[in-house]
């Protein structure tokens, strides 16, 4: 009986080692699980964050792209406004002289009748009621003639300087539509 105590004390004590081992392997295997868990959220962990860093890069270049976009359109309506601008301004020079050439056709029209109306009224008074009437007649035509010319060279120069303003509007519509133009 003491044999087979012994015998079955070595098998408990055997038993009790492969446990023992059993407990070690499962344990190390438990810890490789769990190395391998932690790993992969790691590597998860580093996929979002790579994925949103590219996301914002995305973004930022995108957001660079639409403001060097927008600073292109303002440049080109910026120099559009300025050139239209210019038009108008060195066509004024222009304008002034037209105005200038036709307020002195103007007097020099005055002038005429005047010479006219001296030279009337001297034939007037050599001639008869007739003639008289006549000469009224005709200093009445110069002075509507003098006046007709004030009023064309008065409306030449509205119509000069409303056809540049509407120059000047089409340019600067011109170039609002360029700036809002996809």
């Amino acid at each position: 009986m003491v044999v087979l105590v012994e015998g079955v004390a070595v098998i408990f004590a055997q038993l009790k080692a492969y446990g023992w081992m059993v407990a070690a392997i499962a344990a190390g295997g438990l810890l490789l699980v769990q190395t391998g868990r932690l790993h992969f959220e790691q590597l998860a962990h580093q996929k979002l964050i790579t994925t949103a860093t590219q996301a914002s890069l995305k973004r930022s270049e995108a957001a660079r792209a639409d403001e060097t976009k927008t600073a292109g359109k303002e440049s080109a309506h910026a120099t559009a406004t300025q050139e239209n601008s210019d038009a108008f301004t060195t066509s004024q020079p222009v304008r002034d002289a037209i105005a200038r050439a036709d307020l002195a056709r103007v007097e020099r029209l005055r002038l005429d009748a005047d010479r006219r109306a001296a030279t009337y009224r001297a034939q007037a008074q050599a001639d008869d009621a007739a003639r008289r009437d006549l000469a009224n007649r005709l200093e009445a035509f110069d002075r509507h003639i003098v006046e007709g010319a004030g009023v064309v060279a008065e409306h030449r120069e509205a119509l000069a300087r409303r056809d540049a303003e509407v120059v000047l509007q089409r340019g600067q519509i011109d170039a609002d539509r360029a700036l809002m133009a996809p």
